[in-house]
C-alpha cells in the first residue's frame, strides 16, 4: 500500500471555506457520562527528576517536522530521557510523513505522551493515536481525518475504501490495549463506521467524528473508561505537574526554526553537493597550494553533513570522522607522498562517514547494515559521485581550451613573471623546453610549490619526499598542473 503515501490528509476542517465535518454528539446530552478524572501524579522514582523532551507539532505536518521530531527522539534516546511530549496544533498534513513519523514514535523505549493544545486534526489524530496517552487543553480537538487527495479534493470511491480500509487497519494495530481508541479513530476515519459503546451510539453513519477535550474524558463501559483522553491541563508544565508532581521534572524544549525548512531543501541537493564538493577537493590536491577550490569542497561537504544533522539522520559524529579521514590524506599529500597507505586509509574514513551521516541510526538499536539502511545514502553517494566524474572528464575535455582554464591555471600572474606548466597548446613547446634545466624552489615543495628558472616562475612539485626554499631543483618532465622536478644531488 506504499502508494498511498503520495496522499495528504488535511483537515476536513478545512481553511478557508471547506465544510466542516459532523462531530460527534458525546456532548450534546445533558445527562451524558461524566467526565473521568486524570489519574493521580505519580511520584519521580527514587526521589530524581523525569527527565521530559518537549517537542513542538505545528502547522503543517511535513518534512521539517519529521526532521525534529526524529532528531528530538534521538537525542531523547541518548540522554536516557523518561518520556517525550507532542505539543501539538496541526490542521494535518503529508500520509508520508505522517507514517514515517508515527514509525519514528515507536522507536522511543520512553513514555510518550500527546497534548493537544488546540486541535489535532486529520494527520495530528494519526500521530496521537501512537502515543501512550492523550491529553487536552481545555480548547483542545482532535478528528476528522479522513484521507482526501494532495490538493484537497475528495478521492475517487474505490480508492477512499481502499485506503480507509488500510488506515482503519494501522490504527487497530497502534491501539490495541489502549480501551476505545481504535474505535474512536477509526470513526474519525470512515464517515460509514458507527461507534457505539453499549447501548449509546455515539457517532451515526454518515458523518465523521471531532471530539473536543470535554467529551474526548467522558468515561464509557463497564468499568467506566475515558474514551479517548488521559487528563486535561492548562499547559504542559500542568500536564506534568499532575501526572509526575510538582518539582519532580525537568522539560528540555526543542524549537523548528528556519534551519529545518532549508534542511528539506539542502536534502534534495544533496547528490549534487557532494558531487560539487568531491570534486572541488580532487581539483585541490591536484594544484598546489590551498585555496578557493579546497574552501568551496569542504562548504559543499558541510553543507551535507550540517543538513543531515538537522534532518535527524546523524549527530557530529560523521563529521569527525570526515575531518580524521582528510587530515591523514593531507599527511600523505605534504609529508609522506607516495606511501599511499595514510591516503588510502584517509579516502576510506571519507567515504564511511559521508555514509553515516546519510542513515538513520538509532541510538537503542543494533546496527544492521541491511538494503533499507544504506540504499538512500548509497545511491546519494553513487550519484554525487557519478557528477563529479561528469564534471572532471568535462574541465579535461573543454576548460584547457578557453579562457578561463588560461587565467585560472595557466597564466595567473605571480609577482609579475609566473607561469604554468599544462598551459596552451601554443606554449607547449617552450614549456617543454624547460625539462632537464634547473630552477631554485622559491617555495618549499610539500610535495608542490613554485621554482624560479631564468627569472621566471612556474607551479612545480616532486614525486617523493618534500624540497626545502632555496634547494636546486631539475626539471625532469611536464604535466597537466606543473613541472615534476627533482631534487638535485649535492
Amino acid at each position: 500500500m506504499k502508494w498511498m503515501l503520495c496522499l495528504l490528509l488535511v483537515a476536513g476542517t478545512a481553511w478557508g471555506g471547506a465544510a466542516a465535518p459532523a462531530s460527534a454528539p458525546v456532548g450534546s446530552a445533558p445527562d451524558g457520562p461524566a467526565v473521568a478524572e486524570t489519574a493521580p501524579a505519580a511520584p519521580a522514582v527514587g526521589g530524581a527528576k523525569r527527565r521530559v523532551v518537549v517537542i513542538p507539532v505545528r502547522e503543517q505536518v511535513d518534512s521539517p517536522l519529521l526532521f525534529i521530531i526524529r532528531r528530538g527522539l534521538k537525542e531523547a534516546i541518548e540522554t536516557k530521557a523518561d518520556a517525550v511530549v507532542l505539543d501539538m496544533k496541526t490542521p494535518g498534513g503529508a500520509l508520508d510523513v505522517t507514517f514515517e513519523i508515527m514509525e519514528a514514535l515507536g522507536k522511543f523505549p520512553g513514555e510518550t505522551i500527546t497534548f493537544v493544545d488546540d486541535q489535532a486534526i486529520s494527520a495530528g489524530a494519526f500521530i496521537s493515536a501512537t502515543t501512550k496517552e492523550i491529553w487536552f487543553s481545555p480548547r483542545g480537538k482532535i478528528g476528522a481525518a479522513a484521507p482526501v487527495a494532495a490538493t484537497g479534493q475528495e478521492i475517487d470511491k474505490s480508492m477512499r475504501q481502499k485506503l480507509v480500509s488500510y488506515l482503519r487497519a494501522e490504527v487497530r494495530s497502534i491501539s490495541e490495549g489502549k480501551g476505545f481508541r481504535g474505535q474512536v479513530i477509526s470513526a474519525m476515519i470512515d464517515e460509514d463506521f458507527e461507534l457505539k459503546i453499549g447501548d449509546t451510539v455515539l457517532k451515526p453513519k454518515g458523518e465523521l467524528l471531532t471530539l473536543t477535550a470535554s467529551e474526548a474524558m467522558k468515561a464509557y463501559g463497564e468499568p467506566p473508561q475515558p474514551l479517548l483522553g488521559a487528563g486535561i491541563a492548562a499547559s504542559v508544565d500542568e500536564l506534568l505537574a499532575k501526572k509526575y508532581g510538582a518539582g519532580n521534572f525537568a522539560v528540555t524544549r526543542l524549537e523548528i526554526t528556519w534551519s529545518e525548512h532549508v534542511a528539506v531543501f539542502l536534502r534534495g541537493l544533496a547528490p549534487i553537493l557532494l558531487g560539487l564538493g568531491l570534486l572541488a577537493i580532487y581539483i585541490e590536491f591536484k594544484t598546489p597550494g590551498f585555496g578557493v577550490f579546497g574552501i568551496t569542497g569542504i562548504v559543499c561537504l558541510a553543507v551535507v553533513f550540517l543538513s543531515n544533522y538537522v534532518a535527524g539522520l546523524s549527530g557530529h559524529e560523521p563529521m569527525l570522522v570526515f575531518g580524521l579521514g582528510l587530515l591523514l590524506v593531507l599527511v600523505e599529500l605534504f609529508f609522506f607522498p607516495g606511501v599511499v597507505v595514510a591516503a588510502l586509509g584517509g579516502l576510506a574514513l571519507m567515504f564511511v562517514s559521508l555514509i553515516w551521516s546519510m542513515a538513520d541510526i538509532w541510538p537503542n538499536e543494533p546496527l544492521r547494515l541491511d538494503g533499507d539502511l544504506l540504499l538512500k545514502p548509497l545511491s546519494d553517494l553513487g550519484l554525487g559521485m557519478l557528477i563529479a566524474v561528469a564534471l572532471a572528464l568535462a574541465l579535461a575535455k573543454f576548460i584547457p581550451k578557453g579562457w578561463f582554464f588560461n587565467r585560472l591555471a595557466v597564466a595567473q600572474a605571480i609577482a609579475g613573471s609566473a607561469q604554468v606548466a599544462g598551459g596552451a597548446p601554443e606554449q607547449a613547446a617552450a614549456i617543454d623546453d624547460l625539462i632537464g634545466r634547473s630552477g631554485v624552489a622559491v617555495t618549499g615543495l610539500f610535495p608542490s610549490g613554485q621554482i624560479e628558472i631564468a627569472g621566471r616562475r612556474f607551479e612545480a612539485r616532486v614525486d617523493v619526499g618534500s624540497v626545502p626554499p632555496g634547494t636546486r631543483v631539475t626539471v625532469r618532465q611536464r604535466t597537466s598542473f606543473g613541472l615534476l622536478v627533482e631534487k638535485e644531488s649535492a
